[in-house]
């Protein structure tokens, strides 16, 4: 990006913006303009509202030369969120990286399915695959009467789960566990059962792998994102539930766009009832909500 790099020229911020948004735009990023404030601000050390309030503040040639450094990683590919180091979630700020997929905003609406089902109670939560602790940190923030126990097979991800949920103090209340839910002994770890099991898995197919936008096929962690045929873990899932959650108790998964026919199907077999589907803001099924069987 030449025309940033001169150091010729004199850069305010809304002539940084614009030049830097409309060169983005040109390279088929629909996020530009966004991506440009985002990353001036962290640079600046401003909120993004506050680069409007400044936007004849001059660029230092430091700030440009971090700016650029930042601007290159996005052209790479590299997701805003890994960039900055953060993503908002439920409310919540959360410390990303590699190791970790970037929570998104429909799986907002499994937090906020758990949370209208058990507000004013106590439920024990078992969080499988909990990355980043987001879906966990959002439940013990919401639910303070709770106890949660978030399992991940990565101690990477772990350790930023830990990081959040002390972020957000609520570490005393979650238990981080490395396991892997696919072992055919992950059932027997636990020595009493949860009411709630909550789980965003794993879902997309190796085989749809090269239709992934790039920032997600090639920056994101694959260990969180693919199995072979997107539906092992709902299937383990389903089959440890009948002894890891109490009679009456609840199992919620994300569902991948096409999941809803198959993941139906496996909680039925699973001798679950009361079982319910419900859609995200696009009209995309991606909940699924089950209760075990009362006479468990």
């Amino acid at each position: 990006m030449s025309t940033v790099s001169s150091s010729e020229k004199e850069w305010t911020v809304v002539s940084l913006l614009k030049t830097s948004a409309d060169f983005l735009k040109q390279k088929g990023f629909s996020d530009a303009r966004l991506t440009a404030e985002l990353l001036l601000a962290a640079v600046l050390g401003l909120q993004r509202v506050e680069l409007y309030m400044n936007f004849e503040q001059p660029v230092s040639q430091k700030e440009l030369e971090q700016f650029r450094a930042l601007f290159r990683r996005r052209l790479s590919g590299e997701p805003v969120q890994y960039i900055l180091g953060q993503e908002e979630f439920f409310g919540l700020k959360f410390e990303v990286n590699p190791s970790v997929l970037i929570p998104r905003p429909e799986t907002e609406l499994l937090v906020e399915q758990v949370i209208d089902d058990f507000a004013g109670n106590a439920p024990s939560i078992l969080d499988i695959g909990t990355g980043s602790g987001a879906i966990a940190v959002a439940l013990a923030k919401s639910l303070p009467q709770a106890t949660l126990t978030a399992i991940d097979i990565s101690n990477d991800a772990l350790q930023v789960a830990q990081r959040n949920a002390t972020r957000h103090d609520v570490q005393s209340r979650i238990e981080f566990l490395c396991l892997d839910a696919l072992s055919p002994h992950f059932a027997s770890y636990f020595s009493k059962p949860f009411d709630v099991i909550v789980s965003n898995p794993p879902y997309i197919p190796l085989s749809e792998k090269e239709s992934l936008q790039r920032e997600v096929r090639d920056f994101e962690p694959h260990v969180a994102l693919f199995t072979n045929s997107g539906f092992e873990f709902y299937e383990k899932i389903a089959g440890d539930a009948r002894s890891l959650l109490h009679a009456g108790g609840k199992l919620y998964f994300e569902l991948h766009a096409d999941g809803k026919e198959k993941v139906g199907a496996i909680l039925e077999q699973g001798g679950f009832q009361n079982i319910t589907f419900k859609n995200d803001y696009q009209g995309i099924t991606r909940i699924a909500i089950a209760e075990q069987v009362a006479s468990n």
